[in-house]
């Protein structure tokens, strides 16, 4: 399969979507790429559909579709994931923008709300195959309360991929104040992270508490090259799950593994290391040493559970891994 060529974004940098609306009202989908700027098989799957609309080998028939191909033009700009800082940590509207991080999602929120579903499509550091993160069950709680969760799954169910994560904002939570108390303690070293109680908020949760639903794709590994293929296939499944484009119905996936985020673990100081080149959602066996940290304290595993998205280059105060616990519960089934 072709792709286009990534385009190169000019100096002073501006934002871009583009949109196509059916005659017959429907669905409104939007679709994000590059939200991190070396993530960019979105990117080249967003441009490729968008060359189909256009050449008429798609047709829309009801609803409107938005695509951003470059969410952040300044982290793609600099082929590396941050601008200035993440964009999926603390995306809020601000009335004083103090980074482009923050310009940008005084741009992207309203757009946001302006649709009813998220697919957003990133990669991964280290991994073996593509992977979605859903939000939580239907809930009234103060943290992410939300109403779409079996929406939301039945379309993470039909993108083409048979892994499952979710759990995001809860982990963060506890992340954060984690992190307080660290901080608090005097035992975390470099740059302080925010300890803002909405650090877990990013373009899904953002759109989750304006009302819609959301999907985030990982659509493999940074570097390879069927990536992109992943994402134009789940942008075609979406568009069709969701009645855009005419096309057969999709069933969702039955043999799948699920998994459920309980715990981050910040990196504490630069020399804290890995014990061995681990890889997302390699099994960890409950005592197995996961890393030491520069001053020699070990750090294991509490419990037999999965590390995901183990990161060797963030800093000190930032995200180091993630631990999961596998989920039984069926997601096909009624979920509150």
């Amino acid at each position: 399969m072709r792709f286009p060529a990534l385009p190169s974004i000019p100096i002073p940098l501006q934002f871009e979507s583009v949109s196509f609306s059916a005659c017959e009202e429907g669905v409104r989908l939007i679709v994000l790429g590059a939200v991190h700027g070396n993530e960019v098989c979105g990117s080249a799957a967003i441009l490729k559909v968008i060359d189909d609309l256009r050449s008429g080998l798609l047709q829309l028939r009801k609803g409107r579709v938005t695509f951003v191909p470059i969410t952040n033009p300044l982290a793609y700009n600099r082929k590396q994931r941050n601008g200035d800082r993440n964009l999926n940590r603390n995306f809020t509207v601000k009335d004083s923008p103090v980074d482009f991080e923050d310009k940008i999602a005084n741009w992207l929120s309203p757009l946001l709300a302006s649709h009813d579903v998220l697919l957003d499509l990133h990669s991964f550091q280290r991994g073996d195959r593509p992977f979605a993160l859903f939000g939580p069950p239907d809930n009234q709680e103060g943290l992410e309360s939300f109403h779409h969760a079996k929406q939301e799954r039945a379309l993470a169910l039909r993108l083409g991929v048979s892994r499952f994560v979710d759990g995001w904002l809860d982990t963060y939570a506890k992340g954060v104040a984690n992190r307080v108390a660290l901080l608090e303690r005097g035992e975390l070293a470099g740059d302080d992270l925010t300890v803002d109680s909405r650090y877990g908020m990013g373009t899904t949760e953002c759109m989750r508490a304006q009302g819609g639903y959301a999907v985030t794709l990982e659509c493999g590994q940074h570097e390879d090259p069927s990536a992109p293929a992943v994402a134009y296939k789940a942008i075609l499944r979406a568009l069709t799950h969701l009645g855009l484009i005419e096309g057969e119905v999709l069933p969702a996936v039955s043999d799948y593994e699920h998994l459920t985020l309980f715990k981050v673990i910040d990196k504490v100081h630069f020399d804290d290391a890995f014990s061995k080149n681990w890889l997302s959602f390699d099994a960890v066996a409950k005592g197995e040493l996961i890393g030491t940290r520069a001053n020699g304290v070990e750090v294991r595993a509490e419990e037999d559970c999965f590390i995901v998205f183990p990161n060797t280059a963030s800093k000190a105060g930032q995200e180091w891994f993630y631990l999961a616990r596998k989920n039984s519960v069926p997601l096909d089934t009624e979920v509150v």
